[in-house]
């Protein structure tokens, strides 16, 4: 632990989700609703926020458009090269800090993110970033998860076990189109938003949450957390079972998530 509750956030986000490659695919679909819905053309120069193992990016870049991807995991960065290799796909991935991008101002004609830039601790920070880095009448385009359906409840109930750190908004105020726009403010024009479905495929609800705690970093932290005390971990396990069987139906749990984009001003 350091004197920096952020940086100690940040490592544990980074160790956290090294380990989301094995779900990664379930995201495949879900990439080219966002690319499609951000409009991404040949010849645009794309950024791809919290870029994870790179699906975003590999859709856009199938498109014509120069990406460039960066994320803070440096496991999913390498995941992400090589995803971009089996294509040939000239992207240019860097491990690093969603507050904190790497690029000059006003550089590219698209800025997105796909369930990534809502984990940073400090909204205003990584907006203000992903906006700077925009183009005037460049379009940011992102994907999030409403709190009141599957993976919202899901991360509400992690934070009951696992409260956030003081002063860091849940993840899922970013799926919340008020927030969204008070975050956004008159810094964005042409705002919309669209929903989309994701599934992933699975045996049962148990089957599921034997996968996200494999995987997705706020589960895999519970169970790690709780593994001394199984009369605790078992009490969690009913819970996400129970919400994961609202949304289970043909082999398959139903993920609905949200899609936001607008023009910067």
């Amino acid at each position: 632990m350091s004197d920096d509750p952020l940086s100690d956030f940040k490592a544990a986000q980074r160790e956290g989700w090294s380990s989301f490659a094995p779900i990664a695919a379930f995201t495949t679909p879900a990439a080219a609703h966002l690319v499609d819905f951000a409009g991404i053309a040949s010849g645009q120069v794309v950024l791809d926020v919290a870029c994870g193992t790179g699906v975003v990016a590999v859709t856009a870049a199938r498109l014509g458009a120069r990406l460039s991807g960066l994320d803070l995991s440096p496991a999913l960065i390498e995941e992400a090269k090589n995803n971009a290799t089996l294509l040939d796909a000239d992207i240019a991935f860097l491990t690093g800090d969603a507050e904190k991008l790497p690029y000059p101002d006003g550089h590219f004609d698209a800025v997105l993110s796909q369930f990534g830039h809502m984990f940073a601790p400090r909204p205003d920070v990584v907006i203000a970033e992903m906006l700077r880095v925009l183009k005037p009448g460049g379009r940011v385009a992102f994907s999030t998860w409403p709190p009141e359906l599957a993976i919202g409840r899901i991360f509400r109930l992690v934070e009951r076990y696992l409260p956030i750190p003081a002063g860091v908004p849940s993840p899922t105020a970013w799926g919340e189109t008020a927030v969204i726009r008070e975050r956004l403010g008159d810094r964005v024009t042409e705002l919309e938003f669209k929903t989309a479905e994701m599934v992933v495929p699975t045996l049962s609800t148990r089957h599921y949450l034997s996968l996200m705690a494999a995987t997705a970093a706020p589960i895999r932290k519970v169970a790690e957390q709780f593994a001394d005390r199984p009369e605790q971990l078992e009490t969690f396990r009913n819970e996400f079972e129970a919400i994961a069987a609202t949304y289970f139906n043909g082999n398959q749990i139903h993920q609905t998530f949200q899609m936001t984009r607008g023009r910067k001003s």
